[in-house]
């Protein structure tokens, strides 16, 4: 049997942010992606690929880019209040642009598509499980030195 109407519990509804208010953090991901797309994009120049072999530039770029997002989020969580736009610019943007999904995806269809099967298949299963760990290894890791340093 149901309630009637004007008895049942309405949860309140929210109202989300003016646009006024999202204009700043939308500003600091921008600026923060550019930054660390820029980044990236320099590593690809620096340590580009070999045609048909393994992305290791990459591979490497979004492992570190875990690492540093469990350092990252352990300090701002769990060690210090940081500025509201703080997490949106480096965690989001600066980091969020470093580390590249779409590359790896781009990356692994073009091997496979080139007949480097096993290479793109080893790079799709081996990026995903390495990342989960950069962060976790970073995030313990920095729990434990904070630990220590406490008195």
């Amino acid at each position: 049997m149901k309630a009637p109407e004007n008895l049942r519990a309405h949860a309140p509804t929210r109202r989300p942010p003016s646009w006024r208010a999202q204009v700043p953090v939308v500003a600091v991901v921008a600026l923060g992606g550019g930054a660390g797309a820029a980044a990236r994009y320099a590593a690809s120049l620096r340590w580009p690929a070999p045609a048909g072999g393994f992305p290791w530039t990459v591979f490497w770029v979004n492992i570190a880019g875990c690492a540093v997002i469990g350092v990252f989020m352990v300090v701002i969580t769990e060690i210090r209040t940081a500025h509201p736009l703080v997490r949106p610019f480096f965690g989001t943007g600066v980091l969020g642009g470093f580390t590249t999904f779409s590359t790896y995806a781009v990356d692994i269809r073009r091997l496979i598509d080139g007949g480097h099967t096993a290479t793109g298949l080893a790079y799709l299963a081996a990026t995903p499980p390495a990342a989960l760990a950069a962060v976790w290894l970073a995030a313990g890791a920095t729990r434990g030195i904070l630990e220590r340093r406490q008195p």
